[in-house]
């Protein structure tokens, strides 16, 4: 994945909970949670699957899409995930 994009994603961790992020690296930034220096949350539940990536032209707008996914209930996320094919956006 290239730098400088603004991705939204979802990672399923080793223990069926699911994470929601933001990055403009995903490569690095699943580097960094696998080393369990990323987010607190996911420290010890890896390894990761991402399950649901979405990119925006800025970083507000992916901001504000992760503070939206971040406030679903498990089952809305699920059903997000279920919405797009192969766990990607279709804008």
């Amino acid at each position: 994945m290239a730098k400088g994009r603004h991705l939204v994603y979802i990672l399923k961790c080793q223990d069926g909970t699911l994470y929601t992020g933001y990055t403009n690296n995903l490569d690095h930034r699943i580097r960094m949670h696998e080393e369990g220096k990323g987010a607190k949350y996911t420290r010890g539940r890896g390894p990761f699957e991402i399950i649901y990536t979405c990119e925006f032209e800025n970083k507000s707008e992916a901001l504000r899409e992760e503070y939206r996914i971040k406030k679903l209930s498990r089952k809305e996320k699920l059903k997000l995930i279920g919405v797009y094919e192969k766990g990607t956006c279709d804008e």
